[in-house]
């Protein structure tokens, strides 16, 4: 073998030889009285904990350009944090139908159900007590953990049980998200993740400065609810305009009545690309040099640019969050699908298996 090729062998021994390690810990008890743990994943440079209840993603440790690691989520010091939770959802797996659900009621095989409101005479994120407040059942993997939900029938009035998985895995600089799942009468589910990332570290300040690419041609313009018009427009000429990297602040105060209406961005964008993974959103911070790379199987993804935080929510470093102070990229099936035919379908029936997937990569510019 010549030099070049065993320093090639050597390298590709030592790239499949790395391979994540997994602890955990109790971390308390959730309302329900079952026991919550918290697991520390690791592979590389890259951490990551998760927490059982919700689902969370707790911290994402990652390097900038120098080598320092930072967490790059929104999050809090404890379970405490997160059982005092409201409004925010830092980094919970929301469902059963993330986003909303106008008034709370849709039509399924002709009988209509209401799911209880909770966002200005809307469902969101699953209504009163979603996925997010529940402690699921966990499973350690060799490079991660799966957790898993029983959804009863009639949990938060919709139909079917559910079970429902979520795979957090990862592979060197990324963290793989797999969802799954199966349910016993015709439903319907929008599982995604509502991770608020911060590239500059989280207590850091405003993402605002914060360039992100977009992969869509066309987004859902809303009304005074957040809800869906049905619309589907071109972004050419807005300030949804991302498909070229722009800073999340360059056009966020712009006379539309769109960002007007969001107080910024919280709007679902239709992505460039069919059920395979293909790229939703790729963001850098220009100050410390770290990028975020988004793919999914996923057709759209809700850009929020963190809107709603008010201060009330007080973060790990000690800080607390306000408006602008982290972004989320839900990636999702649209909002109010169950009322919109033209949309793509969140129906899940009998004998099917729902899977989606999401990968959060992380890197440093060049």
């Amino acid at each position: 073998m010549t030099k070049i090729g065993t320093l090639a062998a050597l390298a590709l021994l030592a790239a499949t030889s790395v391979h994540a390690a997994v602890t955990s810990k109790d971390w308390g008890t959730g309302p329900d009285g079952k026991a919550v743990e918290l697991y520390t994943v690791t592979d590389g440079d890259l951490t990551v904990t998760i927490t059982n209840f919700g689902a969370h993603i707790v911290s994402i440790e990652a390097p900038d350009r120098a080598g320092k690691k930072a967490d790059v989520v929104l999050g809090y010091k404890d379970l405490d944090g997160y059982l005092a939770e409201k409004k925010a959802y830092l980094g919970a797996v929301v469902g059963r139908y993330g986003n909303r659900i106008a008034k709370g009621v849709f039509t399924l095989d002709g009988k209509t159900y209401q799911i209880p409101t909770n966002n200005n005479g809307n469902a969101l994120h699953g209504g009163t007590v979603g996925f997010d407040r529940k402690v699921w059942s966990s499973k350690t993997l060799a490079d991660g953990v799966e957790l898993t939900y029983v959804s009863a029938d009639g949990e938060m009035g919709f139909p079917g049980t559910l079970t429902a998985h979520v795979k957090y895995t990862l592979e060197g600089r990324s963290l793989h998200i797999e969802y799954s799942a199966t349910t016993d009468k015709d439903t319907v589910l929008n599982l995604t993740n509502h991770s608020y990332f911060n590239l500059g570290g989280e207590g850091s300040g405003d993402i605002l400065g914060e360039k992100i690419m977009i992969n869509a041609d066309r987004y859902t313009p809303v009304d005074a609810g957040l809800i869906p018009t049905g619309k589907l427009p071109s972004v050419k000429g807005t300030p949804f305009d991302f498909l070229k990297p722009t800073a999340i602040g360059a056009r966020i105060e712009a006379n539309d009545e769109q960002l007007k209406i969001a107080g910024g961005y919280d709007h679902n964008f239709v992505l460039n690309g069919g059920k395979e993974l293909h790229v939703a959103a790729k963001v850098e911070d220009p100050k410390s040099g770290r990028t975020l790379t988004v793919t999914t199987t996923e057709p759209g993804v809700q850009f929020y640019s963190g809107n709603f935080l008010d201060g009330s929510a007080t973060g790990v470093g000690g800080k607390p969050y306000v408006k602008h102070d982290g972004f989320c990229l839900e990636t999702q099936h649209f909002p109010d699908s169950p009322n919109h035919p033209a949309f793509p379908s969140t129906e899940l029936k009998p004998g099917q298996v729902m899977r989606s997937t999401t990968i959060f990569t992380f890197g440093v510019a060049k």
